[in-house]
């Protein structure tokens, strides 16, 4: 999927999406129990019949496929993880900062305590780029 044809999946279809990159292909039902785990005490139980459908538009949209040939049809994502989100911090970044990836940054430090570690991997990476 190239940036320009970059279908911005919402938030459940990520959290469908999560499910299916680190578990694999799987079936509604499973991925909807997870789901319904992960979700804060105070929300609503996510139905089946809710994730079913959400997994239709994404099939619709190219974000997954479906495996029809056993009676439990068996979903699998179709994007890359790391593709969705390089295209995802790249739209954020153009859209909230104005395509400023120093501003994302200075804002991340600012309302984050970096640990030692963490800093020291930043140092890292910006002089690996300076190269």
């Amino acid at each position: 999927m190239t940036k320009s044809s970059f279908s911005k999946p919402t938030e459940s279809e990520l959290q469908i999406l999560q499910i299916l990159w680190q578990d694999g292909p799987s079936p509604v039902r499973y991925v909807n129990d997870l789901i319904n785990e992960k979700r804060d005490t105070d929300k609503k139980i996510v139905g089946y019949t809710t994730t079913l459908k959400l997994m239709q538009l994404m099939l619709e949209k190219g974000l997954v496929e479906r495996d029809t040939t056993t009676r439990t049809h068996i979903y699998k994502a179709l994007v890359d993880e790391t593709t969705t989100q390089q295209n995802l911090v790249d739209k954020f970044i153009d859209t909230t900062f104005r395509g400023s990836a120093m501003k994302l940054v200075m804002q991340a430090l600012g309302n984050h305590e970096a640990s030692k570690e963490e800093l020291d991997e930043i140092k890292k990476l910006i002089a690996k780029m300076e190269e």
